[in-house]
């Protein structure tokens, strides 16, 4: 989550297109999907303490039959209310801060005008409106992520039932497609195509959930270990220079639906080689990308609009702006977090 979050900030960054640097810089949009395969199997570890998987499990059974007195409707209500509130402290308190300091002061009088439409300015703070209506980008994984985590009960709940669900990914690919290349439903829901596309590998790693948690034969650090270290490292090369040449040579195409799709496999493998890093890693390392990776929505809220902006008017240059960018953040986002605690903290009891 913490390398994810640096790259991301990499990419918002502005770099002139002509620099050598361009077309690494922005595949930094990757880590979006890296953050969502690792939420998606984040989930899968929550839901199963209150749905584990029965060892005999057999195709079309409930793994969570009641062994009481219990209605199982209200039992099961109170287990997916409870997955949804903890995914509500974590998302929702900070989002509904930022929001707010972000939205209002849009709609107060001043010098400008006024905009007395008072519905939006509502429906943006509680929903992050804006994306859905017109694709406004200023916060949108958020309301992306809200959707996710809406749907992913449901998901697990199938997988769970079933294994042949697990194949589902591939029919949000051929939606995404469809969305891309066929111009009624592009008129009609083709503005939130970076939603649509990052569908899959939500799922995906939702599906990786069990076998992170559980694997049933896990890997050597033997011969078995490097083979696989080498074939992950293929697959990352091949897809990390698919997409630095598409964003460094097809001036105007981003994003193609087809580098969407490569960007899964692109976060899948690096992700299997930061394993192998991390696992060599000194410490003090470890702690840095953990302790990033811990306040990663409260930088992902306040990086652009709330740092970043008083920055690049000064034109210090790439990397001066992002370290300038990364040193002034930090420390908001962990007060953010603090802040968040502090809040949320009698919900909790």
């Amino acid at each position: 989550m913490g390398f994810a979050m640096i790259i991301v900030m990499l990419f918002h960054v502005p770099l002139s297109r002509s620099d050598a640097f361009y077309g690494l810089m922005r595949c930094g949009n990757n880590g979006v999907d890296m953050f969502l395969f690792l939420s998606g199997i984040g989930l899968w570890y929550s839901w199963t303490k209150t749905h584990p998987l029965a060892p005999s499990r057999r195709d079309g059974e409930l793994d969570d039959a009641p062994n009481s007195n219990e209605n199982p409707s209200l039992r099961e209500g109170h287990r997916v209310g409870s997955f949804y509130l903890r995914r509500f402290l974590r998302l929702y308190p900070a989002w509904l801060i930022i929001a707010s300091l972000y939205y209002i002061p849009q709609y107060w009088p001043n010098g400008g005008g006024y905009s007395p439409n008072l519905i939006h300015l509502i429906a943006n703070i509680l929903v992050g409106w804006s994306f859905w209506r017109i694709d406004d980008l200023t916060f949108w994984f958020v309301p992306a992520i809200m959707a996710l985590y809406l749907i992913a009960p449901f998901y697990m709940r199938l997988i769970q039932r079933d294994r042949i669900w697990r194949w589902l990914p591939l029919v949000t690919i051929l939606w995404y497609l469809l969305v891309r290349d066929w111009p009624p439903l592009w008129k009609s829901v083709g503005y939130v195509e970076i939603f649509w596309s990052r569908i899959p590998v939500f799922l995906l790693g939702i599906n990786a959930g069990e076998l992170v948690k559980a694997p049933l034969n896990p890997p050597s650090r033997g011969k078995d270990s490097s083979l696989f270290t080498l074939h992950s490292s293929f697959i990352f090369l091949l897809s990390l220079w698919y997409c630095v040449y598409v964003e460094g040579h097809r001036s105007g195409a981003f994003p193609p639906a087809a580098e969407r799709m490569v960007y899964i496999p692109l976060a899948v493998s690096g992700m299997f080689l930061m394993c192998w890093f991390f696992r060599h890693a000194p410490q003090w390392l470890i702690r840095f990308f953990t302790f990033v990776g811990g306040i990663s929505l409260e930088i992902y809220l306040i990086h652009i609009h709330f740092v970043l902006v008083y920055i690049r008017p000064y034109h210090l240059g790439y990397w001066p702006t992002f370290l300038l960018m990364f040193a002034f953040t930090i420390p908001l986002a962990w007060l953010l977090s603090r802040l968040v605690s502090l809040l949320i903290k009698p919900l909790k009891k």
